[in-house]
């Protein structure tokens, strides 16, 4: 999924947060989200749902089945 890896780094630095940070907040390893975003890894179900509500999107917007909103803020 190269658009999901594409969404995630977009969303990450437009909401100005580290990796880690992210990761953190997910509750996984900064390698594990790293891969995400290099597409070398999907993450599950549950955690896409988690990645949409941290960055304020819907599992289609992250996905890339919809634009992505023009500020991270105008998702869900």
């Amino acid at each position: 999924m190269e658009i999901l890896s594409q969404n995630l780094m977009t969303l990450r630095k437009r909401k100005g947060v580290s990796r880690e940070a992210v990761a953190r907040a997910l509750e996984i390893s900064a390698m594990t989200y790293m891969r995400y975003e290099k597409n070398l890894r999907n993450p599950d179900a549950p955690l896409l749902v988690k990645l949409a509500d941290f960055y304020g999107v819907t599992l289609d917007q992250l996905v890339g089945r919809a634009p992505l909103p023009e500020t991270a803020d105008e998702g869900v």
